[in-house]
């Protein structure tokens, strides 16, 4: 065989063996990937053809399909519309399934998870149709109806949580989307939609409690500040450098308080005092004493950094790093690029309101095969010991005396003891702000934890203060879970 021939006929193997190689990889090992693909027709097709799991919260449906008579034999549609579009996505012939429990636990919802792989073979050698199972949701209904109906238009999120348990009993994310117009089998008409909520500059189809761009904290995070320093031996009673202003470190830029007065007596104030005011020159210059690895680190503690799903994919919250002296003066308040999400700021709450223990946040309490046998049941898990229950029962107390006579006494609730923490978080270079309000109740014995966030409609931000306008929505919603 002459050298050209022998160079052509190694070439040819070479090509055969790649065929081989790419075709064995798409067929065993990119199999289950790309069946889940959402915008795979034939999964789809195969999909609507089954009786998809429902949704439920309390026991009613607010995610069911129903039999069509077109080709696509089922329709899923949701009862509610916007009002829980965030919890439970959409499931789309066009788009597949997203936004919420339809794309996290797409396979429970379609009957094709592992769990249901015996249950499968039954209805294989029956001859029964396969169906989904359903899923109920760990939301209170009124405690979601108070959260939905105090923030009203406002752009913004409230978020609720079981502080024993870290159940979510409220997710509410507003602008929000009708789901119903995505499931739609009338093609143009979803495309439209899609169009629409695609290119809305106010991203309705964001759940802003766990995602999307992520939120300055602002003063809320004094709550973390304060925990580091007691947990690191300073006490409530501890005086503060607290000047009118302080100077960053390494800058000629002051830092002003909120309203332009002392915090204390002078040029001090308590630690227990800074909380209740919402002193930023002293957690400022307390955030300079501790450092940035002990911030770092009890914000970790408290659940920051780390990947949570609940089912659906929570963005971590963070911590920056490589900061010089002056921005770690103002992450002690919350500021420069410290990032959260409402969900992280409530769970900062209910660690405080548990003792100092974070618990896992969950969504699902129970998966449900069609002939409602328990496949899962929710077991609250333990993910960190953010602070001793000393430096827990310290920051509650703090806490109670800024609704009694700090900055979120708009979130008191008569003949009830409330624990909360304004915050007024600045962003950009306009001089807009978001409002914050978190907090827990009863505070002796807590059985909810909140978290709200309202974005700034405008770039001057007077009257748009957390204890203005974040800490009624919270009190509305404490109303309505406390006594659960």
């Amino acid at each position: 065989m002459n050298t050209p021939i022998r160079r052509l006929a190694v070439l040819v193997s070479l090509m055969f063996t790649a065929l081989l190689v790419a075709s064995t990889w798409v067929q065993f090992v990119q199999a289950e990937s790309l069946r889940e693909r959402p915008e795979n027709r034939r999964t789809l097709l195969d999909t609507y053809s089954r009786d998809r799991g429902a949704i439920l919260l309390d026991g009613t449906p607010i995610a069911r399909s129903e039999p069509t008579d077109d080709r696509l034999r089922r329709i899923r549609t949701y009862p509610e519309g916007s009002r829980y579009a965030h919890i439970t996505g959409y499931f789309s012939f066009v788009y597949g399934a997203a936004g919420g429990l339809e794309g996290a636990r797409n396979a429970v919802l379609a009957g094709t998870a592992d769990e249901l792989f015996y249950r499968r073979l039954v209805d294989m050698a029956t001859g029964t149709e396969p169906q989904g199972a359903s899923l109920e949701v760990t939301i209170d209904p009124a405690v979601q109806d108070a959260a939905a109906e105090a923030l009203g238009d406002r752009r913004g999120a409230v978020v609720a949580v079981d502080p024993q348990t870290g159940a979510v009993l409220a997710m509410v994310s507003h602008p929000s989307y009708d789901p119903n117009r995505l499931a739609s089998h009338g093609l143009p008409q979803v495309q439209e939609a899609w169009e629409e909520l695609t290119t809305d500059p106010d991203q309705p189809l964001v759940n802003r409690t766990i995602g999307g761009s992520l939120y300055p904290p602002g003063s809320t995070f004094k709550l973390v500040t304060a925990a580091a320093a007691l947990e690191n031996g300073y006490a409530p009673e501890e005086e503060l450098h607290a000047p009118l202003r302080y100077t960053l470190p390494g800058t000629t830029t002051e830092l002003p308080n909120f309203d332009g007065r002392s915090c204390g007596d002078g040029d001090t104030a308590t630690l227990a005092e800074s909380i209740e005011v919402s002193c930023n020159t002293a957690f400022a210059w307390l955030a300079g004493e501790l450092g940035a690895e002990t911030l770092e680190q009890q914000a970790q503690d408290f659940g920051f950094e780390q990947s949570l799903e609940i089912p659906m994919r929570v963005t971590p919250s963070r911590y920056p790093d490589g900061i010089d002296d002056a921005q770690l003066a103002l992450t002690g308040i919350g500021q420069h690029d410290v990032r959260v999400t409402p969900l992280q700021v409530a769970m900062v709450s209910a660690a405080l309101a548990n003792g100092g223990t974070v618990m896992e946040p969950y969504l699902v309490e129970t998966v449900r095969a069609a002939d409602l046998d328990v496949i899962d049941q929710a077991d609250p898990q333990e993910l960190s010991q953010a602070v001793s229950a000393e430096t827990a029962e310290a920051l509650t107390e703090m806490m109670v005396s800024v609704v009694e006579e700090g900055s979120g006494q708009a979130a008191a609730i008569p003949g009830m003891t409330v624990a909360g923490k304004t915050g007024t978080a600045e962003y950009g270079s306009s001089g807009a702000a978001h409002a914050w309000f978190t907090g827990f109740a009863p505070a002796e014995d807590p059985r909810i934890a909140v978290a709200v966030v309202v974005e700034s409609a405008t770039d001057d931000w007077t009257g748009e203060t957390g204890g203005d306008v974040a800490a009624p929505i919270a009190r509305a919603v404490l109303q309505a879970g406390a006594n659960r």
